[in-house]
């Protein structure tokens, strides 16, 4: 995936490098005072945007829900700047409704409108019809930092 931060996001991450506001990112990632263990990764119908968040052209095909992928070496590998998935990620098998999945974000609710901290444009298109269970395979959802 060709990587993208939200708007806020970058900016919590540059008042914490460069200012030593370091709540900022703190309360980007905690939820009542407790460290957010899972991240949700999501599928949109067009771009989020960088001032965007989750719920920006998130997929609405029936059966659809964003998926959780633990904050930890279980959940994601990092490799110099580029971070992966160590499982497949599988969303909810389609069983209603037709549209075209063309980006996927990562952020910091399981719904509702939730803070992006990522996102990108698929490599290729996914059309989902009834039946159809998208899914990244192990090492298929990449993000980087270079």
């Amino acid at each position: 995936m060709a990587s993208g931060k939200s708007n806020s996001y970058a900016q919590l991450v540059l008042e914490g490098i460069f200012q030593q506001v370091f709540t900022a990112i703190t309360s980007l990632l905690a939820n009542a005072g407790s460290p957010v263990t899972t991240l949700y990764v999501s599928l949109h119908t067009a771009s989020p945007g960088a001032g965007g968040n989750q719920s920006t052209n998130e997929a609405a095909y029936t059966g659809y829900a964003r998926v959780g992928v633990v904050r930890t070496s279980a959940g994601w590998s990092i490799a110099n700047e580029t971070v992966s998935n160590v499982s497949g990620i599988i969303f909810p098998t389609a069983t209603g409704g037709s549209e075209i999945e063309t980006f996927v974000g990562i952020g910091t609710a399981a719904s509702g409108a939730g803070n992006l901290l990522y996102f990108g444009a698929l490599t290729t298109e996914l059309g989902v019809t009834s039946g159809i269970t998208p899914a990244f395979a192990i090492g298929a959802l990449t993000v980087s930092e270079n």
